[in-house]
């Protein structure tokens, strides 16, 4: 395509804040036309191509939410705006650029938008891709936000020591999957919860957890625990909440840690379940701590000399669910909330 060009840009707008579990109806494929060149006059912004999307369930609540119903400390919500299209992590080609740092050809990561085109004019959140001979895809996952997330959360948050006994819900999702073999090598004992038996069986066939379990199948989450953790769990990765977190805090050990990553089953009640067995943290001295992956971002290139060796040798394993085309980005986006998807769910809008 010639550059200044008109094309067609689809776009995935979502129509409203939402309220309740998501549908595919909150959102719709618009198609806008767009040129292949900036603005005239335009400073600091880049023009982009946009190759792969992420779905996140973090995607879906900042974009749905009302800015009077919350607030998440170092999120802008004014960029989520019902009849824009949804914002959002991507792998993206720049076209054109009036940043001095990026120049047309750069390959980046970052937060971008739900179209096939993108001006970004806020370059904060940008990383320009230095390390192309592995798939762009994992710039959506291992080498992008949820690799950061995992790093950051279990080695950063959890200060593990070899030998101690891990829990990771959600363990088959995209953060879940790498936290297991990020404690496995480490050394430690390793246990994952997902919600079907596929699931379990990768976990503990591809992806080397010791054990996992199908927490749909137990009847009581506490008694389930006892049989994995007869010594307790020195360390729980919280991706769950509710239930799940009640039930583990009667089985956490003392002096023990939590990393509160997500807590997707109370994401879209109206009413969120409360938890009962707070006192634990104080009987147990239990360190329970939130985190945002946006306060460890500067240690990614410290992230990348660890991991991209690992990927290489094959230490790590790293599972995709990717649906093609930007028209299918909606019903990959709701499918993290049933839990159909298997590993990193992500959008091919275009593979170069």
């Amino acid at each position: 395509m010639a550059e200044g060009e008109e094309v067609e840009n689809k776009q995935v707008i979502l129509n409203h804040c939402v309220r309740g579990s998501p549908k595919e109806s909150d959102m719709e494929i618009r198609t806008a036309r767009t040129k292949l060149k900036l603005p005239g006059g335009s400073s600091g912004a880049i023009l982009v191509k946009n190759l792969y999307l992420s779905c996140e369930p973090y995607t879906y609540v900042t974009n749905g939410m009302s800015k009077m119903e919350g607030k998440i400390e170092g999120v802008n919500l004014e960029s989520f705006n019902p009849g824009y299209p949804i914002v959002g992590y991507g792998v993206a080609e720049v076209l054109d650029s009036s940043h001095p740092n990026f120049k047309k050809g750069d390959l980046v990561w970052g937060i971008t938008t739900w179209e096939e085109y993108s001006i970004i004019t806020s370059t904060e959140g940008l990383f320009k891709i230095q390390h192309t001979d592995v798939p762009l895809s994992y710039y959506t996952g291992i080498l992008g936000m949820p690799g950061m997330t995992a790093y950051a959360g279990f080695f950063e948050v959890c200060s593990p020591k070899k030998g101690e006994r891990v829990f990771i819900s959600a363990a088959s999702g995209a953060v879940g999957q790498l936290v297991g073999q990020f404690a496995k090598l480490f050394g430690c004992y390793v246990v994952g919860s997902a919600g079907s038996k596929e699931k379990v069986d990768l976990l503990k066939n591809k992806l080397g957890f010791d054990e996992a379990f199908n927490y749909k199948e137990e009847a009581d989450l506490n008694v389930a625990l006892e049989r994995y953790f007869p010594d307790g769990i020195d360390i729980y990765f919280e991706n769950v909440g509710g239930k799940m977190l009640d039930a583990v805090l009667l089985n956490m050990t003392v002096h023990s840690r939590i990393a509160a990553c997500g807590m997707i089953s109370q994401y879209n009640l109206e009413h969120p379940e409360g938890i009962h067995n707070l006192l634990c943290l104080l009987t147990k001295r239990i360190r329970m701590e939130g985190f945002l992956v946006f306060d460890y971002y500067h240690l990614y290139p410290k992230f990348l000399e660890m991991i991209i060796p690992q990927i290489k040798e094959g230490k790590i394993t790293y599972v995709e669910d990717i649906a093609e085309g930007l028209e299918n980005g909606p019903s990959a986006l709701i499918r993290l909330f049933s839990g159909r998807n298997i590993g990193k769910q992500l959008v091919a809008v275009s593979r170069g």
